[in-house]
């Protein structure tokens, strides 16, 4: 018995698959003469196995030439049946004109007559019989091997969710999965023009009836998502209704993914959350964006960050003049040195220095003269920050202070500042450094040739320190997850997205503008969690637990992307606008920026002195759940 299963194990040569297969179109022939000649009385045997080996021999010279016995038995599909009913098809016509010329030539009872004279319907049956035969005989040897070695341990039950042209190919995909053992069990799908009808043999049910019950008794463990598009709304609404579900959630890639050759069924992964960002991503004209900076020196400040790196891969890509990367961090920068050499290895340089050193910058404004400047470095998380003031200003409002009036002397053509949704109506240190970042660089927007822009947006997915990272960290630890307040919501969008918006600012802008981006709806950072846990193919709260830690010192629990006294005015683009803020005391508040700053370089450094002039430069700066309420009049209670 363990002989014969090792050799179920082991591919059979293929010549004896061949010698099968002609064995069968031997029996069958004589099968369907026997069929049919039987019922007249004139069956005979010996004349039939005559021709039989002039059919034998046609049906072998078209196994040779369609390869029908090159396929694995054991992961026939239709594919394979595909080569056989073409070689069917091909010996049948063939047989058909021998049949036909040697009866014009040829009286019956001859030597000749006796090998080529062969009947019609005789060959029709045994076309339909062989053909039969030959897939069942492979369809037989898949199922057994199945029973014998796929087990309930090894073999993965799937529900595929979506009965289009993509799910088809993902059934495909999957039962002729070399490495992997899938047995696809149920087809749903939410279109109601699916609903009902048949796809590879499984009835199409409808996605909204599905259950945990009906999961039970199927003992699935994956839904995979088919989708022919990539639509976000979509998406969301499907899996929002297998989420709640006890099975893990998977999703096939596009099929232009799928034919960049890699193998296919190992480009199926598990559902991120950034693919559920609630609304299709935002497409900025990248074709006016890339002739916008080609021959241009670009500088990037914070090129090793989440923002800064990505803003340096997509500008990489264009024509430019040449690319300087800066950032202080050696590894991370060494890191996407590697990366940019294989995009531009000719026109990029990389330098390792800080914005807050102002005769470093200058010498470095000095050597490449950029015509643009992308300013994204600066510290951003919040708690942090609080903790340390002077670090936040030195880097976020005189590391800024120090890039824009370098960008004034040395004559760039603009400077685009990343900000972010934080300096609105800021209630911790982070966010009001931002804003006094903003305001500065609008002031001298008014007093150069330079023009200054700011792109404000919301939290990023995936960057470094967000809360998507921190979630994946915890769930790999069996949790519990943290949120730190039940309501705390958030503006999320992608890297990529954000870089674009950078970048179409940079285009569009023409000084002095912030431009806004619509971000959709804020997410509760509760339900999110709930997603994660949900998408791991984890119960929520039987597996892991979510656990409120308390809001962090000047965190908010909702974001803005306006303050109370801007308003926006629309672009070119539908989803990205410019808030109207109030310049009128601009030029003061630059004067006291730079007393800020001049502070910062004093001996005696008093934080708390340092956050009361913040407030006085930005009144609407109320610290929340922070020491430094007691600046803003507030008791601080322990």
């Amino acid at each position: 018995m363990a002989h014969i299963f090792k050799r179920l194990r082991k591919d059979n040569p293929r010549w004896v698959v061949l010698l099968i297969d002609l064995l069968t179109v031997w029996a069958c022939y004589i099968l369907a003469n026997y069929i049919i000649n039987s019922f007249k009385g004139r069956f005979d045997l010996l004349l039939m196995v005559k021709k039989s080996v002039t059919v034998t021999g046609v049906y072998y010279l078209c196994f040779l030439y369609f390869k029908t016995y090159k396929g694995i038995i054991r992961q026939s599909g239709i594919r394979d049946a595909q080569y056989i009913l073409k070689a069917v098809g091909a010996a049948t016509i063939s047989l058909f004109l021998v049949s036909f010329v040697a009866r014009l030539l040829f009286d019956r009872g001859t030597f000749s007559g006796d090998f080529l004279r062969m009947s019609y319907g005789v060959l029709f049956v045994h076309a339909l019989i062989t053909f039969v035969a030959m897939v069942a005989a492979r369809i037989g040897y898949r199922t057994i091997y199945e029973r014998i070695f796929w087990n309930e341990r090894t073999v993965s039950r799937v529900v595929i969710a979506g009965a289009g042209n993509m799910g088809m190919v993902t059934y495909n995909i999957l039962q002729n999965d070399t490495r992997n053992k899938y047995k696809v069990v149920a087809v749903v799908d939410d279109n109601p023009n699916r609903i009902g009808k048949r796809i590879n043999g499984f009835l199409v049910k409808d996605i909204a009836c599905l259950n945990e019950q009906y999961v039970l008794d199927l003992r699935v463990d994956k839904f995979i998502i088919a989708l022919d598009d990539t639509n976000k709304e979509r998406l969301k609404r499907i899996s929002a209704i297998l989420e709640p579900l006890p099975s893990k959630i998977m999703i096939m890639p596009s099929t232009a993914k799928l034919l960049q050759g890699e193998a296919a069924a190992r480009q199926m992964r598990t559902l991120k959350i950034t693919d559920l960002l609630g609304r299709e991503s935002i497409k900025l004209d990248n074709l006016i964006v890339k002739a916008s900076l080609q021959g241009k020196v670009i500088l990037v400040t914070g090129a090793a960050g989440s923002i800064g790196s990505e803003l340096a891969r997509q500008i990489a890509y264009s024509d430019c003049k040449r690319i300087i990367l800066l950032d202080q961090a050696e590894s991370a920068l060494y890191d996407m040195q590697q990366e940019i050499l294989q995009i531009a290895p000719t026109t990029s340089s990389y330098v390792v220095g800080n914005v807050r050193d102002r005769v470093f910058m200058q010498q470095v404004f000095d050597k490449y003269r950029p015509q643009m400047v992308f300013h994204a470095a600066a510290y951003k998380h919040v708690p942090l920050m609080e903790q340390n003031p002077y670090e936040a200003i030195r880097t976020n409002v005189c590391g800024t202070k120090n890039v824009a009036d370098l960008a004034v002397q040395f004559g760039a053509e603009k400077f685009v500042m990343v900000s972010t949704d934080k300096a609105v109506n800021p209630t911790n240190v982070m966010g009001a450094t931002k804003r006094i970042a903003e305001i500065y660089v609008s002031a001298l927007n008014r007093q150069s040739a330079t023009n200054f822009i700011v792109t404000r947006f919301g939290n990023v997915l995936g960057s470094n320190g967000s809360v998507i990272p921190l979630f994946e960290k915890q769930l790999k630890k069996g949790g519990p997850l943290t949120v730190t307040h039940p309501d705390i919501t958030r503006y999320f969008m992608t890297i990529p997205e954000a870089c674009q918006l950078v970048q179409e600012a940079g285009v569009m802008g023409d000084g002095g503008e912030i431009f806004v981006f619509d971000m959709g709806q804020p997410v509760k950072i509760m339900d999110l969690a709930k997603r994660m846990i949900r998408l791991k193919g984890y119960r929520y709260p039987e597996d892991i637990d979510i656990q409120i830690t308390g809001l962090r010192p000047g965190e908010k629990t909702y974001e803005e992307l306006l303050a109370n006294d801007e308003n926006t005015q629309k672009t070119h683009h539908e989803k990205i606008m410019i808030a109207k803020v109030n310049t009128e005391d601009v030029d003061v508040k630059k004067y006291k920026i730079e007393q800020l700053c001049a502070l910062t370089c004093s001996e005696a450094i008093d934080r708390m002195a340092l956050v009361s002039m913040m407030k006085d430069i930005v009144p609407e700066y109320i610290s929340k759940n922070s020491i430094y309420e007691q600046l803003d009049g507030e008791l601080v209670i322990d």
